[in-house]
């Protein structure tokens, strides 16, 4: 760890052009995941996730680990399998908020594990406190048919008693945001604008989608699940031309709006041209913890740039390896592309092309 890596953000944004360019300063990620673990109950037909199984990071593995990136990253998304059938979340979110001390906590979550979610929600939520916690419900469709594209049973009444509880738990809370999300799959993109009309009667706090990818985290390789560019075009249109017909007031909600207009234009260019838009800093900006402790650039590509395990639990040593800096240049030379939703909005904020559209979508 260096002192660029607790600069001001602007700094380190022009640290990380630097670093994805030149290959100095090396900085530690600002924007991580930590998955932790792969199990779930959920059958999805756009994730298999749950067919893997590995020994998953415990408590004092997540400290140490933490304690080596002490207050570096800025927005740290927990992410699973379903993270409700871990039993110790609030430690673990208590964990994240006093070492790393992130702006911006992300809790994406299906819903199913209802007494889970009602016992640990509560711990969660004061356990966060300092940061803002954003809480993403996964829905992907209305009623049974969310529950079909899930491959769960009564999904979807299960999430809508998810959303009292933290719905609940938001009114004594104001660092607490509700959000929807939906996976936009060639399963449901024809029906998105049903979907968004009414999901939106739901007054999330926030709305956002992505687009379904073939991942190797996911085990979707090979599957059909990626709508064609002109029916995602057709969607993204639509979501487009609401959300410039009702453009958010508040300075800080519009600005995160512009973020997403942005999103799904650069989705679009990629499904028609298959390639990277804008430079991608996945393994210079953004990273991933798996569950076992295994260090991935993405999610997308999943391949371990070393074992935190093996590594005594030292970062900065995985990040800054020879497998970190090999995979590292296969991105810079464009050996993949992908519309990962996560990668994508730190690449907008280290790009000058794609920053400067999105001040444009705030200021119009």
């Amino acid at each position: 760890m260096n002192a660029l890596d607790r600069a001001p953000l602007p700094v380190k944004l022009l640290a990380f052009r630097s670093f994805h360019r030149f290959g100095a300063p090396r900085l530690l990620p600002i924007n991580l995941t930590v998955s932790v673990t792969y199990t779930c109950p959920s059958r999805c037909k756009t994730c298999d996730i749950w067919q893997k199984k590995v020994p998953d990071f415990t408590l004092e593995e997540y400290e140490k680990t933490f304690r080596s990136m002490e207050g570096v990253p800025i927005w740290v998304t927990v992410s699973g399998g379903d993270q409700f059938v871990r039993s110790d979340l609030p430690e673990l979110f208590g964990l994240i908020r006093r070492i790393l001390r992130p702006k911006i906590i992300n809790l994406p979550m299906n819903g199913l594990l209802t007494k889970q979610i009602e016992k640990q929600m509560p711990g969660i939520v004061e356990a966060t406190k300092g940061s803002k916690l954003i809480v993403n419900l996964s829905l992907d469709d209305i009623g049974t048919r969310h529950d079909e594209i899930r491959g769960a049973r009564d999904n979807w009444e299960k999430m809508m008693k998810a959303r009292d509880i933290v719905l609940a738990l938001q009114k004594t809370n104001p660092h607490v945001t509700v959000g929807i999300h939906t996976v936009i799959s060639s399963l449901n993109v024809e029906r998105l604008p049903e979907i968004h009309a009414e999901l939106k009667k739901l007054q999330p706090d926030s709305y956002i989608t992505e687009v379904a990818e073939e991942r190797v985290e996911l085990g979707t390789i090979g599957k059909d699940i990626t709508p064609s560019a002109p029916a995602y075009a057709a969607a993204a249109d639509y979501l487009i031309a609401e959300m410039r017909k009702n453009r958010i007031r508040h300075p800080m909600g519009r600005l995160v709006e512009s973020f997403r207009l942005e999103y799904y234009q650069l989705v679009k260019e990629y499904l028609e041209r298959r390639e990277q838009i804008i430079p991608c800093y996945a393994g210079w900006a953004s990273a991933q913890i798996a569950p076992d402790g295994y260090v991935w650039g993405c999610c997308v590509r999943a391949e371990s740039v070393g074992g935190l395990r093996e590594n005594g639990y030292d970062f900065g040593k995985v990040w800054f390896s020879p497998e970190a800096d090999k995979f590292r240049r296969s991105v810079y030379n464009r050996e993949c592309a992908c519309p990962l939703a996560n990668a994508s909005y730190t690449n907008m904020l280290v790009s000058p092309r794609s920053l400067a559209r999105v001040v444009r979508n705030w200021v119009a």
